[in-house]
């Protein structure tokens, strides 16, 4: 299995934009917190979060071609395929509880950490009805794909109340790396 040294390897050889690395940061953390709830492979999905955009800078228009196509080289079929499925307009099939977990978390952890953006104090008071109202403001982060969030957490099968929870509570343990 790909390491998760080769996987920042991989990701610096790809990406350099600040925003596009903290965002794949925070999503790396919030799998890797939930396969440690599920009892999944902690490393396989830290590292399908921190590589699920890593073409995004550089081959946009082929996104996540590129990459899926690079870990299937290394015989990583199933990172490659949740990174694959991490948007549903893709048409790809949902086949494990990983990619739908790097279905919900994606959106939805880039969501939360634009609602700590636009509070004095970051992560540290933010709270689930804050997240959840700004949800309904369409023309807050208007480029999240609202469809995306609620899809996930349903093809997940988590309360979305809870979900919200989960990744504030890991994002805010990790406030200061994160700069949130």
């Amino acid at each position: 299995m790909i390491t998760r040294a080769e996987a920042r390897a991989l990701l610096s050889s790809l990406t350099t934009n600040p925003s596009l690395l903290r965002h794949m940061r925070t999503i790396e953390l919030v799998m890797e917190a939930y396969a440690k709830k599920y009892k999944e492979d902690q490393e396989e999905w830290a590292v399908a979060g921190l590589l699920h955009d890593a073409d995004y800078e550089v081959y946009p228009d082929d996104h996540p071609q590129i990459i899926v196509e690079k870990l299937r080289g290394r015989g990583e079929e199933k990172i490659a395929h949740a990174i694959s499925a991490h948007y549903t307009k893709w048409g790809v099939s949902y086949n494990t509880l990983l990619d739908k977990a790097l279905l919900a978390c994606d959106e939805l952890t880039g969501f939360i950490v634009a609602c700590c953006q636009v509070r004095p104090d970051g992560i540290t008071s933010l709270e689930v009805k804050s997240v959840i109202k700004k949800l309904k403001d369409k023309g807050f982060a208007a480029k999240v794909d609202r469809e995306e969030v609620y899809t996930g957490v349903e093809l997940m099968g988590v309360d979305l109340n809870e979900h919200i929870a989960f990744i504030i509570e890991v994002l805010r343990n990790n406030k200061e790396e994160l700069g949130i």
